[in-house]
Parts: structure tokens; sequence; C-alpha cells
């Protein structure tokens, strides 16, 4: 599999397990639950897409655990759910980095 294709099958495989953890939480309606749920697929599409495509000289592990806990601090500041976003942002990038 070359790498641009590796790198969508990561990015899909992370956004939907992220947009799946999110299914069974309540948010204030309808249309902000949909919205949430497109923003975390969308948000760790793209960490599962960098960590395969970014050509960093260290570990790979390492570049996926920077690179997911980077990408999903403004979430977490916005949100302010810092553990839940910033764990599965940096679990997440690590397993992809450890995968490639």
């Amino acid at each position: 599999m070359d790498q641009l294709a590796e790198a969508a099958v990561a990015g899909m495989v992370f956004g939907v397990v992220a947009a799946g953890s999110m299914i069974p939480l309540s948010f204030g309606g309808s249309d902000k639950k949909r919205d949430a749920i497109v923003a975390a697929f969308i948000e760790r599409f793209v960490i599962g897409f960098v960590v395969v495509m970014l050509p960093l000289s260290m570990p790979h592990f390492l570049k996926g655990m920077v690179v997911g806990f980077v990408m999903s601090l403004p979430s977490a500041i916005i949100t302010r759910a810092y553990a839940p976003i910033l764990g599965m942002g940096t679990v997440g990038g690590l397993v992809i980095g450890a995968l490639t």
C-alpha cells in the first residue's frame, strides 16, 4: 500500500473510532451533536493523515504522540474537555505512528 493510501486509511479508521465514541453522548440538540461528531471525525482524520505523511526524523510512535497532542489542543481548550480529547488524540497518534 502506498503512503497516501495508508494515510487515508489511518485517518478514516481514527475518524470513525472518534465519531463512534461520541454517539452515546448527549448534546444541546441534534444539530449540535451532528456538528460535534463531524468535527471530531475531521480532526481525527487529519491527525491520522498527518502522522503518516509528515516526514520527521524521530521515532514514528513519538511523532504520532506529538502530532496527536498538538492537533487536539485547540479543541480541548475550546471545550475544556482536556482529558478525553487530549488523551484520545495522543493515544490515537501513538498507535498510528507505531503501526506505520
